[in-house]
């Protein structure tokens, strides 16, 4: 009993089965996997504020890599003779090779460890966008190797926000994960921004070449630097035998995953997830549309950029706030379903104030507040997941993005339909809302933040041989 009442809402069977281990022991009680140095994984808090500068960086040049083709999209398209058709294919092909490795880059980290394959896959969409100018040139067909170097993209830059997931979920203990995650989230944010300024300015000056070398460049030089310093030169290297033989924590059968799938907690972050990222590809894809059709004179610069600028603060005051509290003691799944009511309740009611504006510097205040308070998610539902299954956390972000991710071009395409049908950019407002409203019911009827992955039975079974 002394046990349970010591370690409270954090007791995990692992920490029974260490409790009468000592570091001499050769065999230790039955059922047990782990030993005792393994226990203490988590980084100190130094070395988890290095690493989240560093992966804040590489969050930020995932988006310059991953935005440099829309921006230079129109230059291309002129040079290459592209109509809008096949520049919507280039574009869009990006996106289908970014559904297909959520699962398993989450499934590979939760084996050998986020950071290798943070490491490995930056490396290699790094080197994709500094040969894409390459590919361009030299290939007789321009338009089909654009057309597979953004698949590539896709493929590659996909495990980067699942093995963010696994590594947070296996180093930062709970009380600090939402302000690492939601400093690394606003990395997407920076990363828009310096690569629409930046960008542009390359763009001009030196040709659209110029921006894929510089992206593409800078990201290797970051996989670099982060295998140089921070894995101290430790070889990356994934094998069959490694992803076979991965930490008994991520050794979960079928039968687990098919349990896991069943709780109602985890099937509440799947779906607010997916109602989280639909609402918010539907306004990163149609905003600058609503503005040039609502205010065709306005500047293209302020709806573009002031928002974003909104939106970095804001991701970053709502990790910090989710932290404190905790930190204070307040239920973990109390400041999960919080953050997410500002993240989609609240958001909610400035997006159907859009419906009804009618002067530009309202619009644009209107837009920032939802930009802003939707990244709120990243100490909310995006955070949660760790809290129900650390073990594979990478994998099940895996499925949450991308049941997201489609769920996005459908709500994209499906919003579309509806401007053309009604000729009103109120039913696009009025349906964001409408899923955002459905996602939060969901999130706070179900959700929790005790860990789900593992057998509560067995926890019982060891408190009872304790």
């Amino acid at each position: 009993m002394a046990v349970i009442q010591k370690y409270g809402k954090n007791y995990s069977p692992d920490l029974v089965c260490h409790k009468e281990n000592h570091p001499s022991d050769k065999i230790g009680v039955p059922g047990c996997h782990k030993k005792w140095p393994e226990h203490n994984t988590n980084w100190s808090r130094p070395v988890a504020r290095v690493w989240t500068v560093v992966l804040l960086l590489g969050t930020c040049l995932l988006y310059c890599a991953r935005v440099a083709m829309p921006i230079c999209a129109v230059s291309m398209s002129e040079q290459f003779k592209w109509s809008k058709r096949e520049s919507g294919m280039v574009l869009g092909s990006f996106f289908w090779g970014y559904c297909f490795t959520q699962v398993l880059g989450g499934y590979v980290s939760d084996r050998v460890g986020g950071e290798k394959v943070l490491l490995l896959s930056a490396a290699a969409w790094g080197s994709m966008t500094a040969f894409t100018p390459v590919l361009a040139h030299f290939c007789s067909q321009p338009i089909l190797s654009m057309t597979l170097a953004r698949f590539l993209m896709g493929l590659l830059q996909g495990v980067h926000y699942p093995s963010l997931a696994s590594l947070c979920s296996q180093k930062v203990v709970e009380s600090e994960r939402g302000f690492l995650m939601s400093t690394v989230g606003s990395g997407s944010y920076l990363g828009t921004l310096v690569i629409g300024g930046a960008g542009s300015l390359m763009l001009d000056l030196y040709g659209w070449e110029s921006v894929f070398y510089v992206s593409g460049v800078l990201s290797v030089l970051w996989a670099y630097c982060m295998w140089k310093y921070l894995l101290k030169g430790e070889g990356p290297i994934i094998t069959l035998e490694s992803l076979g033989s991965g930490g008994p924590q991520s050794k979960l059968t079928k039968r687990h995953w098919l349990r896991l799938l069943k709780q109602p907690a985890v099937c509440a972050v799947i779906v607010t997830h997916l109602c989280t990222a639909s609402t918010f590809f539907t306004l990163l894809s149609w905003l600058p549309t609503f503005f040039k059709d609502t205010f065709p004179d306005a500047k293209g610069w302020v709806f573009n950029v002031i928002p974003w600028l909104v939106a970095i603060p804001s991701s970053l005051f709502s990790g910090c706030l989710s932290d404190h509290l905790i930190s204070q003691g307040f239920d973990t799944a109390s400041v999960r379903k919080l953050m997410q009511f500002f993240s989609m309740g609240v958001s909610s009611v400035f997006t159907l104030l859009l419906c009804g504006t009618t002067t530009f510097p309202s619009a644009v205040a209107f837009v920032s507040a939802t930009m802003g308070l939707t990244t709120f998610s990243h100490s909310g539902v995006s955070v949660n997941v760790q809290d129900l299954a650390p073990s594979c956390a990478g994998a099940l972000f895996g499925v949450m993005n991308t049941c997201g991710a489609f769920s996005g071009v459908l709500m994209v395409y499906f919003s579309g339909y509806l401007i053309e049908t009604t000729g009103s950019w109120a039913s696009v407002f009025a349906l964001i809302t409408t899923v955002n409203l459905l996602g939060l019911c969901t999130f706070l009827a179900f959700a929790e933040a005790r860990r789900v992955d593992i057998d509560s039975s067995k926890i019982r079974h060891h408190n009872i041989h304790i």
